[in-house]
């Protein structure tokens, strides 16, 4: 291991800033694992930390990067040895430890994943915390009885990350996937992922009562409020509605009918604090029956840490599509 290596730290000392600069592994969280980063990856989360327009650190000074994925360089942990391929997400990943935008990064052994076969490190983190929220939903719904038999799935926000690489899983594992943006010139796109149907979003037209036609077997939904409200009104007798995101609203305003009527459910999904065995369950399906089959073409750039200032300030504008993935160091 060299002496120094560089990473993209974040400070609010004399003010809010980041950049990428030299630190030493004595400088890092603690942990039990030390890896040699390959790839990270870029999400709206990261965007808000690394431009301090978002209270994502909860401690500072610390790298950031919510996901890392690379190989073991040293372990205290009997479970890890060197060379091993593995990848962590979330779990506190530039909250409250140092994330994977860094060079060496140092994990704990009980949130180190060893990566699954049937994904490279590229793949894992062209995913990334992205590809695994839309799993865990997925997974959620399924151990609460969501089949293909009751109907359409309904993803909502399907042009951001979360979305277009949850039409993808959900279409994979079986499912009628029925597309909800409000970019319809992306509605090829999102076809070519696996979409039966696109709906715009602002032609849904919900009528606001309690209760409507069931339309949707279930829903993934990434933007709260007034869709939230309309997904659970119109969803199957006994179908889930998964809900992960507030990209609309943090507000749902609907009644108690669609649960003790129809027995719709509503479940939330909170990917960063997730338990290690539904981790591995996640994860051993997105390398397999769940894979994405399009994900060179969600895959949208590879760039440097010294790039991502500019990034950060193209998501948080809107001027972004698709996933980014942060090459660390020239290997996978």
């Amino acid at each position: 291991m060299r002496n120094t290596f560089r990473a993209f730290r974040i400070h609010n000392d004399d003010g809010y800033r980041a950049g990428v600069e030299s630190l030493h592994l004595d400088d890092l969280s603690p942990g039990e694992v030390v890896i040699r980063t390959a790839y990270s990856s870029v999400n709206y989360k990261d965007a808000l930390a690394g431009t301090g327009k978002g209270k994502i650190l909860r401690t500072f000074p610390l790298n950031g990067g919510i996901d890392v994925a690379g190989h073991v360089i040293a372990s205290t942990d009997a479970a890890f040895k060197e060379g091993d391929a593995v990848l962590c997400t979330g779990c506190g990943l530039s909250e409250t430890r140092d994330g994977g935008y860094s060079e060496v990064v140092r994990l704990p052994a009980q949130w180190t994943i060893p990566l699954p076969p049937g994904l490279s490190l590229k793949e894992s983190m062209i995913l990334g915390t992205a590809g695994f929220t839309a799993g865990l939903a997925l997974l959620h719904m399924q151990d609460n009885r969501q089949k293909p038999e009751l109907g359409p799935i309904a993803i909502t926000g399907a042009t951001g990350g979360v979305g277009m690489l949850g039409v993808d899983i959900f279409s994979q594992a079986g499912y009628e996937v029925h597309a909800i943006s409000g970019k319809r010139d992306r509605f090829d796109f999102l076809h070519e992922l696996g979409a039966r149907e696109c709906l715009d979003r602002k032609e849904l037209n919900f009528s606001g009562k309690p209760m409507e036609s069931a339309r949707f077997g279930g829903a993934f939904d990434c933007v709260g409020g007034d869709m939230l409200a309309g997904l659970l009104a119109t969803t199957a007798p006994y179908g889930n509605v998964a809900c992960c995101g507030l990209a609309a609203s943090p507000k749902l305003d609907t009644t108690v009918m669609p649960f003790i009527i129809r027995g719709v459910n509503l479940l939330g999904v909170a990917s960063a604090g997730t338990a290690r065995d539904q981790r591995e369950r996640v994860w051993q399906h997105l390398a397999d029956d769940w894979k994405p089959a399009h994900l060179d073409l969600i895959h949208t750039r590879t760039l440097t840490m010294d790039a991502l200032p500019a990034l950060f300030e193209d998501m948080l504008a809107g001027r972004s599509f698709g996933r980014s993935v942060v090459q660390i160091t020239p290997k996978d």
